[in-house]
């Protein structure tokens, strides 16, 4: 396991109990002391962390709080429920004074800072007017600021840990806010040892110690997310050589075996295009959403020559390995891959598919995606499908929502107007596994179609959405989403002022058609990424920047 340390050196005076007497210091260890950054409007000190995240911040914030009271010799619990977002430890009133005592000499050797929880000035945690002045707030948020060494992200109060003091009285202790387990207990309670990942979630590989809590704490509650949630990407190199020679030949064997025409955009370059978006897409999970079990990507024999397949919880699938009809390949239609994801050996029921242009901006949840009792989200566009049948003018795209507009049509009576956003597409294996049977026909005319064509369904992006939500096993959802045309002439503005703000939870940025200048286009989409993303993920080699794309033969297919 890999261990994240709470302290700036092992200098401490504060010694890091809850690491188990564990001293190698991972990624996340401090890499050169302070830097002044402006947080909240104003200036203040941050400590430089190479490989820093949010929940690395986070958890770091929990720990150091954990570790101080543990040396001190203070009564503390954690606490989960609060509906924050932000880890949570309790003491007795009755300790007030010894706490602010104790946390003022801890901010005095880690810089950081104070507030009360529920908004208002940023404080420094070493000063004693600082406590003074915050003794009429029953609940307050400690943080020690984290910033990455590029600059580019830092972290403050919203990673930060909140201390609740319980007020006391006739042998009870008495919560100073809600939450949604239990809000008095008995001073006596018996408190209990829980791994801190409880109370403040971090990738499995990850352990960051242990906390004291009380019994109630530590139970399965209703809203969480008890099921691991995969994640699935499709991905292509268009600049492989094999891959280019396989496409070439089954257009030919199209052009000369059909009198169909193929639509301009059923085979545009730009659907192919690889600008490394992957690398920063995978970037976008480790930041973002440390929940995630395990990624799958889903290729047509090739991987990146940067990717760290020997890293748990990544595998590269080749098409081969999921086709139920060998003889739709080679393929080079989405929709077609997209039909035979659910058949991924070990791939969860509940998980997320993406395309490698589609992003996680900031923070994100289960719950964004999927209920706790299963049922998924899904995101409706305003963009809606066209009116009428299919004719040979429609875009693909457009032909496919016909498609599975008459699918639900036919099964349902209802009939769907609207397109979905290029989020991540929540799904269920079960139920793409119902798809399959249900419409046989359709489903086969996809998997058999080797470039996009007017017959495609839209099984992963549209149709489980639509089919899942009449059958009860799908709900709207909402997120914060914009989606980026990158051949806009206000592209550039549009991701300044993403890397800025970084206020959506997705973002997809895309073009549909072959650039004038595709080497300049490139240039700006690698700065906005590299600008936006700057932390190196696990699942990229050091130093592998460049290299060529890799066949999976090389790797041994399989578990890699």
């Amino acid at each position: 396991m890999r261990t994240l340390a709470a302290f700036d050196s092992a200098r401490s005076a504060v010694v890091v109990r809850a690491l188990g007497g564990r001293r190698k210091y991972a990624k996340h260890s401090v890499d050169a002391g302070l830097r002044i950054v402006k947080i909240e409007g104003k200036h203040a000190r941050a400590v430089v962390v190479r490989g820093a995240t949010e929940w690395a911040a986070r958890a770091r914030n929990l720990h150091m709080l954990v570790a101080v009271f543990e040396e001190a010799e203070i009564d503390y619990f954690a606490v989960r429920g609060t509906g924050q977002n932000v880890p949570c430890v309790a003491v007795s009133s009755r300790y007030r004074a010894d706490v602010e005592e104790v946390l003022q000499i801890a901010f005095g050797r880690n810089p950081g800072y104070v507030r009360p929880a529920d908004g208002g000035q940023l404080r420094v945690g070493a000063e004693r007017q600082t406590w003074r002045r915050l003794r009429g707030s029953e609940v307050l948020r400690l943080t020690w600021n984290v910033a990455d060494p590029t600059g580019h992200l830092i972290f403050g109060s919203e990673s930060g840990c909140d201390l609740e003091f319980w007020s006391e009285g006739e042998g009870k202790l008495l919560a100073p806010r809600p939450n949604a387990v239990v809000t008095q207990i008995s001073v006596e309670a018996e408190r209990r040892v829980a791994e801190q990942k409880l109370f403040s979630p971090v990738p499995s590989q990850y352990h960051t110690g242990y906390t004291r809590t009380v019994g109630e704490f530590t139970a399965r509650l209703p809203e969480d997310h008890s099921y691991p949630i995969d994640i699935v990407y499709t991905w292509v190199d268009d600049a492989d050589p094999v891959w280019r020679q396989g496409k070439e030949a089954a257009r030919r064997g199209l052009d000369t075996g059909t009198t169909e025409k193929l639509h301009e955009q059923a085979d545009n370059d730009a659907r192919y295009t690889s600008r490394d978006e992957l690398r920063y897409s995978l970037r976008s999970i480790h930041q973002n959403a440390p929940w995630v079990r395990n990624i799958f990507l889903v290729t047509a024999g090739q991987a990146p020559g940067w990717l760290n397949t020997e890293y748990p919880g990544i595998r590269v699938v080749d098409h081969k390995e999921i086709f139920s009809d060998p003889e739709a390949l080679p393929t080079f239609n989405s929709h077609a891959i997209e039909s035979q994801l659910h058949h991924i050996s070990d791939l969860s029921e509940h998980f997320l598919y993406l395309n490698d242009d589609v992003f996680f901006g900031r923070p994100v949840r289960p719950e964004h995606f999927f209920h706790p009792n299963g049922l998924t989200k899904f995101f409706m566009s305003k963009a809606l499908i066209p009116a009428g049948s299919i004719s040979p003018e429609d875009l693909p795209v457009d032909a496919a929502g016909k498609n599975s507009r008459g699918l639900i049509a036919q099964q349902f009576g209802t009939v769907i107007s609207q397109k979905m956003k290029h989020t991540p597409h929540a799904l269920r294996r079960s139920v793409l596994a119902e798809i399959e049977q249900t419409y046989a026909r359709a489903h086969w005319v996809t998997q058999h179609s080797k470039f996009r064509s007017p017959y495609d369904v839209p099984i992963a992006s549209s149709l489980h959405h639509y089919y899942a939500y009449h059958s009860a096993r799908a709900t709207q959802g909402s997120l914060r989403y914009v989606y980026v045309d990158i051949g806009d002439a206000l592209a550039q503005r549009r991701l300044d002022r993403l890397v800025a703000r970084r206020d959506f939870d997705t973002f997809c940025i895309n073009d549909t058609v072959v650039p004038d200048d595709p080497d300049a286009q490139e240039r700006m989409v690698k700065r906005f990424l590299e600008s936006y993303f700057p932390v190196p993920s696990p699942y990229e080699l050091p130093g592998a920047e460049g290299l060529p794309t890799r066949r999976t033969a090389e790797l041994g297919m399989g578990r890699v």
